[in-house]
């Protein structure tokens, strides 16, 4: 076998195995039979709630023991094809195996990391908020830069992705908005993005084309269901509504059906005009509202010095996470992990899990580089 084929199984099998041990695999396999057994037993849906619970856990255990078995089976027809490949002198053949088997590598690392999102919420949607910083048109334009990378980062991932605030800039972007992204670990892997996001570029808006910077801050809270219990008093909550705008459908700018939630006591506000009514927006505002009290707790039960609240009123100098370098060099920058990458467009594009994944390493103490350039 080739070494850099042999390197490759060593590694992918290193990766596989550590999973194993994070899942305890031999209990994960009891595990999975037993949640199969209640799952399949009638009485269990007498009770919605608890039955969409276990089914929920029985799903996501059972995609954990797939990916690895999965895994598994790609490698041993990955080293096949190499072995066979090489015996035949087939180098087009070898250079296949080879793309398959560093693409199984990739998906080791990814896996890897999803292993540690071990976060009692880390495996449900999330809100995603962009609120641009002052500059006016810089600023809106940048935070509509940061809504569209997000957003395409999560297609890419296969999540779904609903806007349920929005609000435009004056000349372009947006100065707030908020979505919703669902699917398996969608706030694991986004917590890490919240803070003041830097750029620094030749303005498009300056005739003089000189250098600007701009601010502009990121948000995420996990949605939370019924099982997370978060106790707000209604006489905390001051309700406004409003005539929706920006994006949306036939039925925005028609009526105040907009709903905005205060939490007085936090100084926290929603927003949401996604619906076709204000009790819709109403009862989703409601939900927003759980989440980001949530995350603000599990900010305090967690130590984080990540200081969202200053990030949100203070969006410039001294608060920033990463910054964007489009001019006079190219580079992205997270200033936390020291990931880096001159692939610039790559992530404004969405390419957003070199950092994401340094960034979840390094909140559980382990590290996986230092560089997200290949």
């Amino acid at each position: 076998m080739r070494p850099d084929v042999e390197a490759m199984k060593a590694d992918i099998e290193q990766s596989v195995a550590l999973l194993r041990r994070r899942l305890d695999w031999d209990v994960a396999l009891r595990k999975l039979d037993e949640l199969n057994a209640r799952v399949e037993d009638p009485t269990l849906w007498d009770k919605p709630d608890e039955a969409q619970a276990v089914s929920r856990d029985r799903s996501q255990l059972e995609a954990k023991i797939n990916t690895v078995k999965a895994m598994e089976q790609d490698l041993e027809d990955g080293v096949m094809l190499a072995e066979m490949a090489d015996e035949e002198g087939d180098e087009g053949a070898l250079e296949d195996a080879r793309a398959s088997l560093r693409g199984i590598k990739d998906r080791a690392a990814r896996a890897e990391l999803e292993a540690l999102l071990s976060g009692e919420a880390d495996g449900n949607d999330a809100y995603l908020e962009v609120n641009s910083g002052a500059g006016g048109t810089e600023s809106n334009d940048w935070a509509g830069m940061l809504l569209r990378m997000y957003s395409r980062w999560a297609k890419a991932h296969d999540y779904e992705v609903t806007i349920e605030a929005y609000e435009e800039g004056e000349q372009a972007g947006v100065k707030s908005a908020t979505i919703l992204i669902s699917g398996p670990n969608a706030y694991g892997w986004l917590k890490s993005e919240s803070g003041v996001h830097r750029l620094v570029r030749i303005s498009p808006y300056d005739a003089a084309a000189k250098r600007h910077t701009s601010f502009a801050s990121i948000g995420v809270s996990p949605v939370v269901d019924d099982a997370i219990e978060i106790d707000i008093n209604p006489s905390d909550v001051r309700t406004d509504t409003y005539r929706a705008s920006g994006a949306g459908g036939q039925h925005i700018n028609k009526t105040d059906s907009a709903v905005r939630l205060t939490h007085v006591p936090t100084n926290t506000v929603v927003a949401c005009q996604a619906g076709r009514s204000q009790h819709q927006n109403r009862e989703q505002a409601w939900k927003m509202l759980r989440a980001r009290l949530y995350e603000l707790e599990l900010q305090k039960r967690e130590a984080v010095a990540q200081a969202l609240a200053d990030a949100k009123t203070d969006i410039g100098w001294g608060h920033q996470i990463r910054s964007y370098v489009l001019q006079p060099y190219q580079m992205v920058k997270d200033l936390r992990t020291e990931v880096e990458t001159s692939d610039t467009q790559g992530v404004l594009d969405g390419d957003l899990d070199a950092f994401m994944g340094a960034a979840l390493a390094a909140r559980v103490g382990e590290t996986r580089g230092s560089s997200a350039d290949a």
